[in-house]
């Protein structure tokens, strides 16, 4: 796996000592050897080397990778270029367009959001080929704790976005009085229909970014 070298490393440094942590580097190292894993292991750490800490205006947290062939880049909801968009991603993106009259892209590679402080963390960071959450309990959730433990001790406005119940969860890491949360049903088809649509967290993001000085984020993917 890439190891981290911006301003995240000092953040999570302390992580990379803890034996959960050598196990779970272990554990993921083997299944690298043995088995289809996604994201490539170069990958793993894409949203902690796409946007630096210091830069992190919004946190979008999703669960798992994706498990099909060439999707997962490291990066929640994100696809490479000529990829298919996943129909969870189908749903943002229709939420975006009639949230703030954005044009529906043809592809699903978020990397623009990422450079403009949008950090989009899995909570797990990686998965085998066609196994959803095949990957939960290694370690991974700790050290994605640790991330969200780190952005909470920011003191600067940072917008966390949680779809879905996984997401909630992590709500209750959170207790820094300048952050704003937004929570709202998890895009997939299977829930979409139950307050993901019409929940405005584009919008609301950029009011809030707005009104604290901030420059807003530039949701159009071209």
């Amino acid at each position: 796996m890439a190891a981290i070298h911006n301003d995240w490393l000092e953040a999570l440094q302390g992580e990379f000592k803890k034996p959960y942590y050598r196990k779970l580097f272990q554990t993921v190292n083997q299944e690298y050897k043995t088995r289809l894993i996604f994201p490539p292991a170069d990958d793993v750490f894409n949203a902690f080397h796409f946007t630096p800490l210091k830069d992190v205006k919004v946190v979008i947290l999703g669960q798992d990778p994706y498990h099909n062939n060439g999707q997962a880049h490291g990066l929640c909801f994100s696809v490479k270029k000529g990829v298919e968009v996943p129909p969870s991603l189908v749903n943002i993106y229709q939420e975006l367009h009639d949230d703030l009259g954005c044009t529906i892209p043809n592809h699903g590679c978020l990397t623009k959001w990422a450079g403009q402080g949008v950090l989009l963390l899995n909570t797990v960071l990686t998965v085998r080929a066609h196994q959803a959450n095949s990957h939960r309990d290694i370690g991974w959730e700790q050290f994605t704790d640790a991330a969200i433990t780190a952005l909470d001790a920011q003191d600067r406005p940072i917008v966390f976005i949680l779809w879905g119940s996984p997401a909630q969860r992590k709500k209750a890491m959170l207790h820094n009085p300048k952050h704003l949360i937004l929570q709202a049903p998890h895009p997939s088809p299977l829930s979409a229909y139950r307050g993901f649509f019409g929940s405005r967290p584009f919008s609301r993001t950029n009011e809030f970014l707005k009104e604290n000085g901030l420059e807003p984020i530039d949701w159009q993917i071209e």
